[in-house]
């Protein structure tokens, strides 16, 4: 009997493409997520996994828990894009579980995503849109990007893509990185700052940093007062990495100009959040990772290392977060 891999990403499931086809010549069982299935509640997808006797999974958002990783038929768990804090690696390794994910397919859509919102902020492209609709006519002057400073945080592929989209906008590029590229940075003119310069020293702060559940925001409330009065603030990377309630404070008191979310502590972002109420707030619904050459990439690659996993070759380098399990391990 061949192995049953769940597929769940809707990105891929609207549209069987390449993905499909490496799954089916490798001698896959295809099980797609059914459309009226909410599995990133954790109960349903163990439940789910356990009913439909699931060996692998290529997960989008779904919280992958110890106790679905310990269901008793997982092989392997592929997620769909770069950050795995959805998945419980520490249960996984301990069960022998390889976790993969697909770097290098979508940090350009992540820098063009990023991008877009400090325009859509700065130039009001949400509240001009709704004057015009309304009839109001609403003409004021808005802050002009070319000069401004912005400051990454995070100097990875994300952060690195940034850079040149960003300075071809004349605009100076400040970054902190826990481990930074030195050599880019130099060839780049990026100044490598502290965290606190960032802060202080930014007029758009941008995150790039990855985040895991439960573990402390890093923009909080102090963190916010040493930001410059008026900056705004673009997280595409993860919603843990700010603390909401805090934002909404400082947005509403104008401490800071503005925020563009992708990505939040609860998702979907229930309609009762105060980000939803807050003034200049630009969200959207976690895509900034999103375009039709990353949906592409993300299926074909999270496939491919379920492929090479179950015909006992070697992963693309990069791809597996824990490779100590791979040492002799087989299907």
């Amino acid at each position: 009997m061949p192995p049953r891999v769940l597929v769940s990403p809707i990105e891929m499931t609207m549209k069987p493409a390449r993905w499909h086809e490496i799954l089916s010549a490798a001698g896959f069982e295809i099980v797609c997520r059914p459309d009226s299935l909410w599995l990133r509640d954790p109960v349903k997808l163990l439940e789910y996994v356990q009913a439909e006797k699931i060996d692998a999974i290529v997960a989008g958002l779904e919280n992958v828990n110890r106790q679905v990783l310990e269901s008793g038929h997982l092989r392997a768990v592929a997620r769909y894009g770069v950050g795995y804090d959805s998945v419980d690696v520490a249960a996984a390794t301990e069960r022998g579980i390889p976790v993969t994910i697909t770097p290098g397919v979508n940090h350009i859509a992540v820098a063009e995503h990023t991008i877009g919102m400090i325009f859509g902020l700065l130039r009001v492209v949400v509240d001009r849109d709704a004057g015009v609709r309304d009839g109001s006519w609403r003409r004021y002057p808005n802050p002009r990007l070319a000069g401004k400073t912005l400051g990454l945080v995070g100097l990875g592929r994300i952060g690195k893509a940034i850079v040149p989209r960003a300075q071809g906008l004349e605009v100076n590029v400040i970054a902190y990185d826990p481990y930074p590229d030195r050599e880019f940075a130099d060839k780049h003119d990026v100044r490598l700052c502290s965290l606190d310069e960032i802060w202080s020293d930014s007029d758009i702060v941008s995150l790039h940093l990855p985040g895991s559940p439960g573990s402390k925001p890093l923009v909080d409330r102090q963190t916010l007062a040493k930001m410059r009065r008026g900056a705004i603030l673009i997280n595409t990377a993860r919603g843990v990495l700010v603390d909401e309630d805090a934002l909404a404070d400082a947005l509403v008191e104008g401490q800071i100009g503005g925020a563009g979310l992708d990505c939040f502590v609860v998702e979907p972002l229930p309609t009762t959040s105060r980000l939803n109420q807050a003034p200049n707030v630009l969200l959207s619904p976690h895509v900034a990772g999103q375009d039709h050459e990353s949906a592409a990439g993300a299926g074909s690659l999270s496939c491919e290392c379920l492929a090479r996993l179950y015909h006992g070759q070697e992963l693309p380098p990069g791809c597996c977060v824990n490779p100590t399990v791979l040492a002799g391990w087989k299907w």
